[in-house]
């Protein structure tokens, strides 16, 4: 893999002298982008030692070269057209993957065996863990990292973070459970069993708190093994004090607790939210 991390920096230092009809350079961009889309190699991952985000940027530049040198093409799926530079995965069965009509998933995106895609979309880039839902109109932006039984809930939009190469990707945790419409994006973090109540906002520079302390814990992370829902905080300003986003801590979990899913709602209507 080390030969070909440097056949792809070569490229990425020369990529505005590339020709679009630069079959060496496609064949080798292509062999990048596979290993993405069999889930040989991935775009990001946590250290466990420091829990820290190691980006691989060397696998981001091969998407950005694909969307350089590709070109425009039309994709008929039945009584649909798509015109897209590029094309969506198959091989469903095999893969043990479930997708119901009306779902999608680009070329270069991986998903695990035992993954459901409701009407959804999964972009290029991304991977998505064993026994995930990607609910209803739900959306997994370019290189996000979704972990294992995660449920996406309806509406959810992670964002996606293919530009800088060197810029961190949204991630979710390992059975977290995002509520119906938030929105996850800039590289924010939502930790391993975490619930994230609907309509939540979070981004890289949101604040989370918690609402026993009042304590910022942190800007764009919520911890692992917390409920954690959609607030305000005051902030004054010339026209007067207004409410700004931040997302608040309001229970922690024990390590390991499956998600009781009447008992969270009852715990988020409580406050104001729902899963």
């Amino acid at each position: 893999m080390a030969d070909l991390e440097a056949r792809i920096d070569d490229l990425w230092e020369r990529r505005d002298a590339l020709e679009p009809d630069d079959h060496e350079a496609a064949e080798v961009v292509l062999e990048a982008v596979t290993l993405l889309d069999r889930g040989e190699a991935r775009i990001a991952e946590l250290d466990p030692a420091t829990d820290e985000v190691v980006v691989h940027q060397w696998l981001k530049r091969p998407i950005l070269l694909l969307f350089r040198q590709s070109k425009m093409d039309t994709i008929e799926l039945g009584p649909f057209e798509f015109a897209d530079k590029i094309p969506l995965k198959g091989g469903w069965a095999e893969a043990g993957v479930r997708v119901v009509p009306g779902a999608s998933a680009r070329f270069g995106s991986f998903l695990e065996r035992g993954v459901i895609l409701m009407p959804s979309y999964v972009n290029i880039g991304a991977r998505v863990g064993s026994g995930t839902m990607v609910d209803t109109w739900a959306t997994v932006g370019s290189c996000a990292q979704i972990g294992r039984n995660v449920h996406l809930s309806g509406g959810v939009g992670i964002g996606g973070v293919l530009e800088p190469p060197q810029a961190a990707p949204t991630f979710i945790g390992d059975e977290a459970y995002i509520g119906s419409r938030c929105i996850v994006a800039e590289g924010a973090r939502v930790g391993e069993g975490s619930v994230l109540g609907a309509g939540a906002i979070l981004t890289a520079t949101i604040p989370v708190i918690d609402a026993e302390t009042g304590e910022e814990l942190s800007r764009g992370v919520v911890p692992s093994w917390c409920v954690a829902v959609a607030a305000t905080r005051p902030r004054d300003f010339a026209g007067g004090t207004f409410g700004m986003s931040c997302v608040l801590v309001i229970k922690r979990l024990t390590e390991g607790e499956r998600h009781d899913k009447s008992g969270l709602n009852e715990l988020l209507r409580t406050h104001g939210s729902a899963v």
